[in-house]
């Protein structure tokens, strides 16, 4: 599966027409947060990093930020190969 066909599956779920935007943008800030919660506490408390809750945590962001961007007409695929050239041009080193 790439993404564009992941953003189209996952926007199945996508429920509700009002405020739909703010809702999105809400849940992606607050589960980004869940992921940087889950690194401090293994970084900094010395708990177990549990890779599958990490997964799902980052399922969730994944999930708010493909509606974010099939709201905007965005493709997934363009998100991710702009993001490559920016980081090509940021890190010629690494020859992307």
């Amino acid at each position: 599966m790439n993404l564009n066909e992941y953003q189209q599956k996952a926007n199945k779920t996508l429920a509700g027409n009002e405020h739909v935007l703010t809702n999105l943008t809400l849940g992606l800030a607050s589960d980004s947060g869940l992921v940087v919660d889950r690194i401090k506490r293994y970084a900094f408390q010395g708990q177990d990093l549990e890779p599958d809750k990490l997964k799902d945590e980052l399922g969730d962001v994944l999930w708010y930020l493909s509606q974010i961007a099939l709201w905007a007409d965005i493709p997934l695929d363009d998100v991710a190969k702009a993001n490559l050239k920016t980081l090509a041009k940021k890190y010629p080193e690494a020859k992307l």
